[in-house]
């Protein structure tokens, strides 16, 4: 997760100074350069130790080090964000109907091209290469994550590619039977519970040499730090006060769809054979009334 996530996470879950200096830093953030280290402390009823200690919580030597990561990455998303609609509450209640459809379609298309930006052509090639040498592939998210691990999982399968989704209470069982000629794709927004489902499963999937795919949000995070290649989505949705994932949910899907795109591609006759066959043989009963989309078999 980025910085901000992590301490909107503390504001959400801490119950002390962290949640006051936190709303402090969230709520100031583009003016928070302006203050110094003693003014912030006077205004969230702190001190300067409590400041460092506060930046020790996400992990930096002190204040100063802990400043300048939230100042370059507060930079960073403004250079970086969405111009025509806020990701998190992309309508309002005075919106009509068509202003919410146009909106909720430009947020996704925003999210598609951020995704695109996003993706390092190097990673991508990587990862469809795991997939195409596995013997089976396991798929570890949790909802709503889990539910698009089951489409890439179906498309998989259309190709004769033997893959499996590992649900909550079976992926420590599944992870067991997986090997160094297998290899895992790992859904998770914040790749920080490494206690909790799914990526309580990396320690075993790294002590059975099983490669690791991870689709996880950028900045720092447990799951980016095992995994063989990352891919990242975008990230500019808050963890709680939005009205959905509709970004991040279109930025996963986009990467499922074009890293199963590139697996196709890597034996594209075949796979197209079998896709077709595979139709042909589950699909015949489809029926369809527009003379562009019928076919006789």
């Amino acid at each position: 997760m980025y910085l901000f996530q992590r301490i909107e996470e503390a504001v959400f879950k801490q119950n002390d100074a962290r949640r006051v200096i936190g709303e402090f830093i969230l709520e100031n953030r583009d003016q928070l350069k302006s203050y110094s280290m003693e003014e912030i402390a006077k205004k969230t009823f702190t001190s300067k130790p409590t400041l460092v200690r506060f930046a020790k919580y996400f992990g930096y030597s002190g204040w100063k080090e802990f400043m300048y990561a939230f100042t370059h990455e507060v930079a960073y998303h403004d250079d970086n964000a969405y111009v025509d609609v806020d990701p998190n509450f992309p309508f309002l209640a005075q919106h009509d109907t068509l202003e919410i459809i146009e909106s909720i379609a430009t947020l996704k298309i925003q999210s598609i091209k951020d995704t695109v930006s996003l993706i390092a052509i190097e990673d991508l090639n990587k990862a469809a290469e795991l997939i195409h040498r596995a013997n089976s592939v396991v798929i570890y998210g949790t909802s709503p994550n889990y539910y698009y691990g089951e489409l890439i999982k179906r498309n998989l399968l259309s190709i004769q590619k033997k893959a499996i989704m590992a649900n909550s209470g079976e992926s420590g069982i599944i992870t067991q039977t997986v090997n160094n000629k297998d290899c895992a794709i790992m859904i998770s927004y914040s790749g920080s519970s490494f206690d909790d489902n799914p990526t309580s499963n990396v320690k075993l999937l790294m002590k059975n040499s099983v490669p690791i795919i991870s689709i996880t949000s950028g900045g720092e995070n447990y799951l980016r730090d095992y995994s063989d290649v990352v891919l990242n989505i975008s990230s500019k949705e808050k963890l709680y006060s939005k009205i959905a994932n509709f970004a991040t949910q279109e930025s996963i899907l986009f990467i499922l769809d074009a890293l199963f795109a590139k697996v196709f591609s890597l034996d594209y006759e075949v796979n197209r054979r079998n896709k077709i066959t595979n139709s042909k043989l589950l699909e015949s009963k489809r029926q369809a009334t527009f003379k562009e989309l019928s076919e006789k078999f």
